[in-house]
């Protein structure tokens, strides 16, 4: 190989990030693979917009035929975003025999399995390190590291936007929407931050770290989701109060070969090493059978961390061609899919009642918990000032997710229960 030649797709923050890295890691880079690397072309939508990076004007092109049809270009990169048309590009890429790299969660998590198809079947590399968790390696340390383990837990905080704003929130005592403002002048929460605070994002990386982890094909609508925008002071405060952290956490659970995945606000005992991931940080715990507990933290977004998942996959790429095995690490998922039902998903819960402030209405409530065996761990009770209401707040001991649910049913029918302010998942400890 006397150069490898890169088509780039798009050249915003993180195409900017992984030109710079190819530039500034040349020498190092060569010495990887043994040969120099090029930016041939980039696709963007205007010729004019001003550049964070100093770039050659002849190598920027706003027609993708000027890459994808291009047979000098022997690796394509992906950061341009979007899924359908995105997703059309890269096929073509794959099917005129050119490796893809892409930062594509999103994409991934709807049409991965097509994709990676496609590349099987022209012998081409599809590698998407840095859709999940930006400059953390997790997706090789699940596929290689870990290859030789079952995995049975993934969890993790995998989306920095959510993760500042309830830091924020937990430090400063302050309101959602107020911090959620902070976040977008900050540039860690978009203009429309849905995607991030509803849970979407994150829904989107659990989908892809449970196929890989469990070699099961997850799809976005096998994943329970609920985001942080419900979540208010005194939730964070009472959790606090009881030793916890508030997350919004992804859980990805296997056992007897039956998977649940999940994305929801989780409680977090103060003691679980993932309560003190702060900021806009991620962190990915993995359990497995023989290596046990492990864990991943690092900045999940970015331009330069982004960037340098991207390049060290584009190595992979020009050592397989060194090699002449590219396409040969792509493997189809081993299992056929087995999702929980509810009633075999168990959790500790959290829940926090208005209630009559009269005798007898505490044990009224106890006892819906008692019919379905459900024992408390904590509890307290506070009178409201000046209204003739109590607040309760309880922690589970392990319930299943149906007879939780059958009993926030119960309790709505009760006329003694006033409103049912909110439940959380809780996990106690790191096990």
């Amino acid at each position: 190989m006397n150069v490898i030649s890169i088509g780039l797709l798009g050249l915003g923050t993180v195409g900017s990030g992984v030109v710079k890295i190819i530039e500034d890691h040349q020498d190092k880079l060569m010495h990887q693979v043994g040969c120099p690397i090029k930016v041939k072309k980039i696709l963007v939508k205007s010729l004019d917009k001003e550049r964070p990076i100093d770039i050659d004007p002849s190598v920027l092109t706003t027609d993708v035929n000027d890459i994808l049809l291009d047979s000098e270009i022997d690796v394509v990169i992906e950061v341009m975003g979007g899924v359908e048309k995105t997703k059309d590009y890269l096929l073509q890429a794959l099917n005129n025999r050119k490796h893809v790299v892409t930062a594509n969660k999103d994409l991934m998590a709807i049409h991965g399995a097509e994709l990676l198809q496609t590349a099987s079947e022209n012998e081409c590399d599809l590698f998407f390190e840095a859709s999940v968790a930006g400059g953390i390696p997790i997706l090789r340390s699940i596929v290689d590291g870990l290859s030789s383990d079952k995995i049975t837990k993934i969890m993790g905080i995998v989306n920095g936007t959510t993760n500042f704003i309830l830091t924020k929130m937990s430090k400063n005592g302050a309101a959602y929407e107020e911090v959620l403002k902070e976040a977008q002048e900050l540039g860690f929460a978009e203009a429309d931050p849905t995607s991030d605070v509803e849970g979407l994002d994150a829904a989107r990386k659990m989908a892809i770290l449970a196929t890989l982890g469990f070699s099961m094909e997850i799809d976005l609508d096998d994943v329970s989701v609920q985001g942080i925008t419900s979540i208010t002071e005194e939730d964070i405060q009472y959790g606090k109060q009881l030793g916890y952290t508030m997350k919004l956490i992804g859980m990805a659970k296997q056992e007897d070969d039956k998977v649940e995945v999940s994305v929801q606000p989780t409680l977090l005992s103060d003691s679980h090493p993932l309560a003190s991931v702060q900021n806009e940080y991620n962190a990915v715990y993995v359990c497995g059978e023989a290596v046990g507990e492990t864990m991943f933290y690092g900045p999940g977004a970015g331009s330069l961390p982004t960037a340098t998942s991207i390049v060290s996959d584009l190595v992979v790429v020009m050592k397989n061609m060194r090699d002449g095995v590219n396409g040969k690490s792509i493997v189809s998922p081993q299992y056929p899919k087995k999702l929980k039902q509810d009633n075999e998903i168990f959790s500790k819960y959290f829940l926090r009642l208005h209630v009559s402030d009269e005798t007898g209405v505490f044990a009224e409530i106890t006892s819906l918990f008692a019919e379905h065996n459900i024992s408390f761990e904590k509890i307290l009770q506070l009178p409201i000032v000046k209204r003739e209401t109590a607040e309760i707040v309880l922690v589970t001991h392990h319930a299943s997710k149906q007879d939780f649910e059958d009993i926030l049913v119960r309790l709505r029918d009760l006329k003694s229960v006033k409103d049912i302010k909110s439940t959380y998942r809780v996990e106690r400890s790191s096990n």
